[in-house]
């Protein structure tokens, strides 16, 4: 079986974020009746926060992991790296314009996007210790 050039290359090590991202999107753009009414995630302290962290953390590790495995120079992995992390934010600031125009019973909240920035800042942290070289 014969692979694409998309696969051949280098470029499949960052499928597993496109993924993710793909996944973010769908769980960001879900209309508020598509959650449960019964809320029993309510009993967990700032639940949404912790899901939305776990999400960007995931999102930029993911991310820095393709660029890690893209062998780029390894003195410019660290601005790479940075880069993903402000990108997932980005991603994190557009999501809440969306979810505060266009989802329905949906809204903006200064809160996701503080957790958005630490989950972001903690998968980029985490891709520091591990791949970049002293």
């Amino acid at each position: 079986m014969q692979q694409t050039f998309f696969l051949k290359n280098k470029n499949r090590f960052i499928l597993p974020a496109i993924g993710w991202l793909i996944l973010s999107t769908v769980l960001l753009t879900l209309p508020a009746s598509a959650f449960p009414k019964e809320k029993w995630y309510t009993q967990i302290p700032m639940f949404d926060k912790w899901v939305h962290i776990g999400m960007f953390c995931i999102m930029a590790g993911l991310l820095c992991w393709g660029i890690y495995k893209k062998k780029t120079f390894p003195r410019k992995l660290k601005n790479d790296f940075v880069i993903m992390g402000v990108l997932c934010l980005i991603y994190g600031i557009a999501m809440e314009f969306v979810q505060r125009y266009f989802i329905p019973n949906r809204s903006f909240d200064m809160g996701d996007i503080i957790a958005d920035g630490a989950g972001a800042t903690a998968g980029v942290l985490y891709s520091f210790k591990r791949y970049v070289k002293k």
